[in-house]
């Protein structure tokens, strides 16, 4: 099509939008209601990985040297210990260290070690895992490692983790797909509405010659900006609504030791998604629509572009 076509078809598509306004009110407001909860069930993702991660962090692998080991022995391990992939962090526990530990967890029963050194407790290391998902697997290596003694974790615990992240992964997932669905379908029928009510316009323009891209093009237009101003409006109510409720979410995370995500620091990537979900929800919802009328009316010839 020529550029003067282009400009044409594209003002007759925002022209679409206020001539139905009352449907494209409604579409945009429907359409708006998908794409707020598309964003509360990312940043619901965001929020729970963010507190898993956390509590993953405390979730401490304790790894114990032979009682006897000598100071090379334990300087050899702790190298051996941080080459291993996968281990965020490894601490140097020394064997003072945990007896004083000992003494403090008895309180005032203590006294029942006055008599006795640390020489019977194991320089150790507390080492912290990256990735929960290869827990197994880095014990495995911890424990391999010729100068440790003995190892304490918890696999039952780090599996509970992983479960609970693939769950909410799945269900935010499941969620966007579906309201990506409705999205599109709502799009779709605000189309088919526009060229019922252009039905006799549409038949004259394919009887003088027009192309089938001729005729899509505004409706391609119309779901497009429809979807557009939906993200803009969408993204400002998720704004208003995150920060409003931020308050009452963060007591409950906070009683868990952690904070609620900064929705700012997410802005760019939830704007950006809404407008790519509109982009293609407008955008495939329209030409959809506009193939199965055209093919309905018996005025489209199927295998043209």
């Amino acid at each position: 099509m020529k550029n003067r076509n282009i400009r044409y078809l594209t003002h007759e598509g925002i022209k679409n939008i206020g001539i139905n306004r009352l449907m494209s009110v409604a579409s945009i407001a429907v359409l708006m209601s998908c794409l707020v909860i598309i964003g509360f069930a990312l940043l619901l993702f965001l929020n729970v990985d963010s507190l898993l991660q956390n509590i993953e962090s405390q979730n401490v692998v304790m790894a114990f040297c032979e009682v006897g080991a000598s100071e090379d022995e334990v300087s050899s391990t702790e190298i051996k210990l941080k080459s291993i992939d996968n281990i965020s962090t490894c601490e140097f526990v020394s064997k003072a260290e945990a007896y004083d530990s000992v003494v403090a967890s008895l309180g005032a029963d203590a006294e029942i070690l006055s008599n006795i050194d640390d020489s019977f407790l194991p320089d150790g290391f507390r080492i912290t895992i990256n990735d929960m998902s290869l827990f197994v697997e880095t014990v495995s290596k911890i424990q391999a490692v010729d100068t440790i003694a003995s190892v304490q974790q918890n696999s039952d615990l780090a599996e509970k983790f992983q479960e609970i992240r693939s769950a909410v992964t799945y269900i935010s997932i499941g969620v966007i797909i579906v309201l990506f669905i409705v999205s599109m379908f709502i799009i779709a029928n605000t189309v088919r509405i526009t060229m019922f009510s252009r039905k006799l316009e549409i038949s004259i323009m394919k009887a003088v010659g027009a192309t089938n891209w001729f005729i899509r093009w505004p409706f391609l237009i119309e779901g497009i900006t429809l979807g557009l101003i939906a993200s803009v409006f969408s993204f400002a109510v998720l704004a208003l609504l995150y920060n409003a409720l931020g308050g009452a979410f963060s007591s409950i995370f906070g009683i868990l030791g952690n904070t609620i995500v900064n929705f700012w620091d997410y802005s760019l990537l939830i704007f950006g998604g809404f407008v790519i979900v509109s982009l293609i929800t407008g955008g495939l919802g329209s030409l959809v629509s506009m193939r199965r009328y055209l093919k309905e009316q018996g005025s489209v010839v199927l295998d043209e572009n």
